[in-house]
C-alpha cells in the first residue's frame, strides 16, 4: 500500500505529464514528425513521377548518396559530384564559422566595453539586418560583390585593380554572403558572454606582466568560450544547410548540400535520395557539433 505522500507525489507526476502533453505533441508533430517522414521515404523505392512507391522497400536512396552505377557497364563507383558538394558545404561552413568568430569577437568586445547607456543602441544596430528578409540581404550582397558592384568600383577608383574581380558565382561569394548574413548570430552570444566577464581578471593579468596577447589567450578567450561555442553552433548549422545564398551568389556551378537536396525533390524527381541526403545533412551537423563542442570544452578547460 502506498502512503499518502507517495500517492500525492504520483498524482503530481501524472498531472505534470498531462500538462506537458500538448507541448510534447507539438514538438513531435512539428520537429520529429517531418524527420520521421524523411527517414521512411529514404528507405522506399523511387516513384515514376517524383514520389515514392509506398510499401516497396529499397536502400537505393542511401546507396546513391555516396555511390553510383555506371550507365553502360553497371560498375560501381563513388558519386564524385555528391561527395564534392558535401565537402564544399563542410568547408564553407567551417570557414564561415571561423570568419564570423574573427569578425564577431572584436565587435562584441567593443559593444561590451561601451558605457551601459549606449550598449543597447549598438546591440540594436547589430539586430537591424534581422528585420529584412534573407533573400533581400542576399541580393544586397550581390550588389556589393558583382562585377559592377560597390567593391569592384571602389578598388578600380583607388587604382588597386584595372579590371573587375570575378567574385560572383564562386565559393568566395558564398563565403562572403554567409558571413554577412550569419555574423549577427555570432556577435550576440559573444556579447552576452563578454558582458558578464569580470574585467578585474584582465587587470590582474596586466599586473602579472602579461602582454595583451597573453591576456586574450589565457584569460579572455577561456572565459568567453561558452559564447564562442554557442555562436559557432548558431552559425555552422544554417551555413551547412544554406540554400538561398548559394543559389543567388554561387550559381549552378557552386551548389551546396541544401541545393542538392532541393534538386532531388524537384528536377531530379528522386525523393528517396533527397530524403537520404536530408538525414545525412542532419547526421553531419550532429557529428560536427559533438566534435567541436568536446574539443572546445577541453581547450577551454586546459587554459583555465
Amino acid at each position: 500500500m502506498k502512503t499518502a505522500p507517495e500517492n500525492a507525489r504520483s498524482r503530481d507526476v501524472k498531472n505534470r505529464w498531462l500538462l506537458s502533453l500538448p507541448a510534447l505533441l507539438i514538438i513531435f508533430i512539428a520537429a520529429a514528425g517531418p524527420l520521421l517522414v524523411m527517414l521512411i521515404y529514404s528507405f522506399m523505392a523511387k516513384g515514376d513521377y517524383g514520389d515514392v512507391k509506398f510499401g516497396e522497400f529499397s536502400s537505393e536512396g542511401w546507396f546513391s548518396v555516396f555511390f553510383q552505377r555506371d550507365m553502360f557497364d553497371d560498375t560501381l563507383g563513388l558519386a564524385s559530384a555528391h561527395i564534392s558538394i558535401i565537402w564544399r558545404s563542410l568547408q564553407l561552413s567551417f570557414f564561415t564559422t571561423l570568419l564570423t568568430v574573427f569578425l564577431g569577437f572584436p565587435t562584441a568586445y567593443f559593444i561590451a566595453t561601451r558605457p551601459p547607456s549606449s550598449r543597447e543602441i549598438w546591440v540594436f544596430l547589430v539586430t537591424i539586418p534581422f528585420w529584412t528578409n534573407l533573400l533581400i540581404r542576399t541580393f544586397a550582397m550581390q550588389q556589393v560583390i558583382r562585377n559592377e558592384g560597390l567593391l569592384n568600383n571602389a578598388l578600380i577608383w583607388l587604382g588597386v585593380i584595372s579590371s573587375p574581380l570575378q567574385i560572383m558565382y564562386t565559393d568566395t561569394a558564398n563565403l562572403l554572403g554567409m558571413t554577412y548574413v550569419y555574423l549577427p548570430l555570432m556577435v550576440l552570444p559573444l556579447y552576452a558572454s563578454i558582458e558578464k566577464l569580470d574585467f578585474r581578471l584582465v587587470e590582474a593579468g596586466y599586473d602579472l606582466y602579461a602582454n595583451r596577447f597573453q591576456v586574450l589567450r589565457r584569460i579572455v578567450i577561456p572565459l568567453v568560450m561558452p559564447g564562442i561555442i554557442a555562436g559557432s553552433i548558431l552559425v555552422f548549422i544554417p551555413s551547412l544547410g544554406a540554400y538561398v545564398i548559394p543559389r543567388v551568389l554561387g550559381g549552378g556551378k557552386n551548389m551546396m548540400l541544401g541545393n542538392l537536396i532541393e534538386m532531388q525533390f524537384g528536377a531530379g524527381r528522386n525523393w528517396p535520395l533527397g530524403a537520404a541526403m536530408s538525414i545525412t545533412l542532419m547526421a553531419l551537423v550532429m557529428v560536427a557539433l559533438i566534435f567541436y563542442v568536446r574539443n572546445a570544452s577541453r581547450s577551454g578547460a586546459g587554459h583555465v
